[in-house]
């Protein structure tokens, strides 16, 4: 059975993007890309809500032929494109760069996936990732918490119907004050 991991950056107030989808907040440090960079180089597959795909796929794909682009980001750009990628969409028509798309029922298809056999699953994108948590799917949380409240927006944790409880199993502070802590879902 695959492992299931949502990790995004957040504001200490709850949010993965302030109001209008203002993502300014949320600049890595380099280590912190590093750290992204790699993580993305150990997903077996990615699973993408439509939004945060659109946001992805409209630079990862050719960021490492845009002047000025650093090391840091043609290693990125070519782990993101090399990733095996699922897009979670009704209205999106078609997804290259190595992806599939979905347009049926989403947990469906991510029980389905998780049960097959291979590398870590990381899912991306809040809405996809609340129909996750709400169904129980979610194994494992990378919170990467930024030193700055920004008052509203989207939020990384959804409502509820029951308590998910969780263990530590990691904590790393980065630059500039960001500090990871990574939970597993106690079953």
């Amino acid at each position: 059975m695959r492992k299931l991991t949502f990790g995004m950056n957040v504001s200490l107030d709850g949010y993965i993007a302030a109001p209008g989808d203002d993502l300014g907040w949320s600049v890595p440090s380099d280590e912190l890309f590093q750290w992204w960079s790699d993580r993305v180089d150990a997903t077996g597959l990615a699973l993408y809500g439509r939004k945060l795909w659109e946001t992805m796929s409209s630079h990862w794909p050719t960021a490492d032929k845009q002047q000025g682009a650093t090391p840091a980001a043609i290693e990125f750009a070519g782990r993101w494109r090399d990733m095996p990628k699922v897009v979670f969409s009704s209205t999106t028509k078609t997804v290259d760069w190595n992806a599939r798309l979905v347009t049926g029922d989403a947990v469906t298809e991510i029980t389905r996936l998780k049960a097959e056999d291979g590398g870590p699953m990381d899912i991306v994108g809040a809405t996809l990732a609340a129909a996750a948590m709400r169904a129980g799917l979610i194994d494992e949380y990378a919170i990467v918490t930024h030193p700055v409240l920004v008052g509203g927006g989207t939020p990384f944790f959804t409502a509820l119907d029951n308590w998910v409880n969780l263990s530590l199993v990691e904590t790393r502070t980065f630059p500039d004050g960001v500090l990871l802590t990574r939970y597993e879902t106690r079953r």
